[in-house]
């Protein structure tokens, strides 16, 4: 079987990775990766490849990465591998009916969540910052619309009371890798069943966006510390730190819920900075927060008992949320 794939970031590489370890015990030959284009980061504006893109490198497999999939240009290209299955998996594009339509086999997609919930761009944050105790890959064959299309697969993956965003994205892509492997020769011998999704029961797990990273002490330390791993460790949740000498932004990285219930002073209070434990805690709208890590404006990541010893924070100090400028 002849096997374009498509994707970009980590989650995407797994994939990739399982489908060519084990290329040579199923006959399968990767005709060619997909990614998106390189981004400039850092001060220098360096160029740098995508995850996917420097692993494919890596293995000598050819890699394109077109601004559109809707050109003469890129239909000639799809012509030219001429693949019988694209598999794609946090890819970044749309793919218009042209390039749907024209494998022998359709094309596949990994999306991580159990389909019809979290359809979207961010469905493994958005399952943690909602408190979700379980999620999951879903592999399905693409259709028009996000995430719609018929489901052919799907694992089960537990989410750890404390995990957060970057151990979880870890676990499903390599979970998604073993399940992506399982099922395509199911695909190619005409054995693979369907399952049309309810629509019903779908919702939308867009982007995170950056008003959405302010974090509000009002509410309870429990949506607070799903919100706060939920983001963590990119983009971080984002506070306003006020002591006697200083106002300054911080970010939190992790937390642990101290306190589930009541209420034990004004929201966003500190009410013990233990360097010891490596924990300071803050008061919410409901229950106790303890914050075990944090990154502090113009700082790198640190330990809140190197915080707390380095005097940055003390009882009664005040966390409260950062207000945004909307974009005109």
């Amino acid at each position: 079987m002849k096997i374009l794939f498509m994707g970009t970031p980590e989650f995407a590489r797994d994939q990739l990775t399982a489908l060519w370890e084990n290329r040579e015990a199923n006959g399968w030959e990767i005709v060619g990766v997909l990614s998106q284009p390189d981004k400039p980061k850092g001060r220098g504006y360096k160029l740098i490849p995508t995850p996917v893109k420097e692993y494919a490198e890596s293995i000598g497999l050819s890699v394109y990465q077109p601004t559109t999939l809707r050109d003469e240009a890129f239909a000639e290209l799809l012509a030219r591998l001429d693949p019988e299955l694209i598999v794609v998996a946090a890819y970044g594009k749309i793919l218009p009916r042209s390039v749907l339509d024209y494998p022998k086999y359709g094309c596949i997609n990994v999306h991580g969540s159990l389909l019809p919930a979290y359809r979207g761009a961010a469905p493994i944050q958005r399952a943690i910052m909602d408190g979700l105790t379980c999620t999951g890959n879903t592999i399905q064959f693409m259709a028009d619309g996000i995430d719609t299309g018929d489901v052919i697969a799907a694992d089960r993956i537990e989410i750890g009371e404390n995990e957060d965003f970057g151990s979880l994205y870890d676990r499903m892509g390599k979970s998604g890798g073993k399940l992506l492997v399982s099922v395509i020769p199911s695909i190619e011998n005409g054995t693979v069943t369907r399952q049309v999704q309810d629509d019903t029961l779908a919702n939308y797990a867009p982007k995170i966006e950056k008003a959405e990273c302010a974090l509000d002490f009002t509410v309870s330390a429990q949506i607070l510390h799903n919100k706060i791993r939920g983001l963590s460790p990119a983009p971080l949740g984002i506070a306003v730190l006020t002591t006697e000498k200083e106002t300054k932004n911080c970010k939190l990285v992790s937390t642990v819920v101290v306190e589930k219930e009541g209420v034990h002073g004004e929201p966003g209070t500190v009410l013990s900075a233990d360097a010891k434990k490596g924990m300071f805690t803050v008061a919410c709208g409901e229950g106790i927060l303890g914050v075990t890590a944090l990154v502090p404006e113009g700082k790198g990541k640190m330990n809140a008992g190197d915080f707390i010893r380095g005097r940055k924070i003390a009882e009664g100090d005040r966390l409260s949320m950062p207000i945004f400028e909307e974009k005109k």
